[in-house]
């Protein structure tokens, strides 16, 4: 039996208890064609957060909650910002973010509508089990096609697969050989949630997920769950 199986540790709800972070799981998609929809969704959540951030967008709460916790793991938020500020900052500027593919424009319309990070991976057998934790001195991360894996200082929140990292500073960038691309169907997505987004948030922006990918990919959900400190773990058949 093959399995999906993910975990958040322990010290990443010791430093932020009410952190949660939904993990939705799908196969079988088509990913390879232009949907106007989904672009049309994406301008109108791009509009709506223009509405609904005025000022210094670093004073937003859903973006000062993530400078906060980059801070607590000793990063500089102005150096290295959360998905959710660096998307926001470039919507606000304002401009039109580009279609990528449907499954990643899908990922920024539900960020921008939530205020929230929210992020699509491929699953392949080297992202079957995977860690959300402090990363170690053995972690290495892929920045660029080509060139040597980084080496990462110790406790930053990364994603891993073993000592590959998939993600690094929580939400803030992901790696080479983990990005989506049009013939890419076998995913999971991480829709993220601090203090003052609500479970309520992550299960709303997950329902709409289903119901987006669901109507503009085809495919199966295979399942999701919402990890926090009460339930840190999700195991998902896929066979």
């Amino acid at each position: 039996m093959t399995t999906f199986s993910y975990s958040i540790k322990p010290a990443v709800f010791s430093a932020h208890p009410e952190y949660r972070r939904g993990v939705v799981v799908f196969r079988g998609l088509d990913n390879s064609r232009a949907v106007p929809e989904v672009t049309r969704q994406l301008r109108e959540s791009e509009a709506a957060f223009r509405e609904r951030v005025q000022g210094n967008p670093a004073e937003y709460p859903h973006i000062a909650a993530w400078r906060d916790a980059y801070r607590q793991f000793g990063a500089k938020p102005s150096e290295h910002r959360s998905a959710i500020e660096a998307l926001g900052r470039r919507v606000l500027k304002p401009d039109s973010l580009p279609d990528i593919n449907t499954l990643v424009d899908i990922g920024n319309l539900l960020s921008l509508r939530y205020a929230l990070p929210a992020g699509v991976h491929p699953i392949t057998e080297h992202s079957r089990t995977l860690e959300l934790r402090r990363a170690t001195e053995q972690d290495a991360f892929l920045a660029e096609p080509g060139q040597a894996p980084e080496a990462i200082a110790p406790n930053e929140i990364v994603l891993a697969s073993g000592n590959r990292v998939l993600t690094r500073r929580w939400t803030w960038r992901q790696a080479a050989d983990t990005r989506t691309v049009e013939d890419t169907g076998f995913v999971f997505f991480d829709i993220d949630g601090l203090p003052p987004v609500t479970e309520g948030d992550v299960e709303a922006a997950m329902a709409d997920l289903r119901q987006l990918v669901s109507q503009h990919c085809g495919g199966e959900c295979l399942g999701y769950a919402i990890l926090d400190a009460q339930q840190p773990n999700l195991s998902i058949r896929l066979d």
